[in-house]
């Protein structure tokens, strides 16, 4: 079963935020240049120009620090499972009527994330079959293809062809034989029908095993294409990774 529907007319960013983190406790108020980083991200999803960014914050010093930087935030119970269940929620009181059709989830902790990237993410949703869509990039670094914190998208993906269905997401080096291998960049775009059905399924065998949440919506059935970018955005995970990105964006201010 798909939620075959035309392409979206009223999309919504949303931005999932949480003050817990084990590596970087704090991660969406850390300063960059002067301004918390969760703010750095919600710029780079209004320059998108996709739709209306709303930050679904866990905690209410989030809301305050978006607010204050003149965004839209809104507060989520701070015990859901994952960043999906946190936007649906969102979404649902945001949009109770049902206005948006379709929800882009831009992760919190991208502060260097480009707008292009966003709106690839969203592009895929064009053909009516595709229920949720995602980014890739070709791997390049040799260490990448058997990191398993590397997660391998395995697409049908003809030569030269800039989007691709996904058949599965795994941790181990796939698919085999020679060709691209393709890194998968946790930024999605639902239609608002499949993100609904999506998070009232339950957990898959796969999705358990290896870790990954997408292999509960292909388990059902789902739809997942893939656009592919240039670059992965910087995950910001630890001290390092937040001070690569003040120079990232030290750079573009310079």
């Amino acid at each position: 079963m798909t939620t075959a529907a035309a392409r979206p007319a009223n999309p919504i960013v949303v931005i999932p935020a949480r003050m817990a983190s084990t590596r970087l406790p704090g991660k969406p108020l850390a300063d960059i240049l002067g301004a918390p980083m969760i703010v750095h991200v919600m710029r780079r999803a209004q320059e998108a120009a996709i739709g209306p960014v709303v930050v679904a914050c866990a905690e209410p010093e989030i809301a305050r620090a978006v607010e204050a930087a003149g965004g839209t935030a809104v507060l989520t119970r701070p015990d859901h499972p994952s960043g999906s269940d946190r936007i649906f929620e969102a979404l649902r009181l945001v949009d109770p009527e049902g206005r948006h059709d379709a929800v882009v989830n831009v992760q919190g902790d991208l502060p260097t994330v480009e707008p292009e990237a966003v709106r690839a993410a969203f592009a895929p949703l064009e053909d009516p079959s595709v229920d949720i869509a995602t980014l890739v990039v070709e791997i390049t670094r040799e260490e990448e293809r058997t990191d398993p914190n590397v997660v391998k998208a395995v697409l049908e993906l003809p030569p030269g062809a800039a989007r691709g269905r996904a058949l599965y997401f795994t941790r181990t080096t796939a698919p085999h034989g020679d060709g691209p291998l393709y890194h998968h960049i946790g930024l999605y775009a639902y239609r608002r029908a499949a993100l609904e059905r999506f998070v009232a399924l339950p957990p898959a065998v796969l999705e358990q095993r290896e870790k990954l949440e997408q292999l509960r919506a292909l388990a059902n059935g789902m739809r997942i294409d893939a656009a592919v970018v240039d670059a992965v955005p910087l995950g910001v995970d630890t001290p390092a990774d937040l001070e690569r990105a003040r120079a990232l964006l030290a750079g573009k201010a310079g």
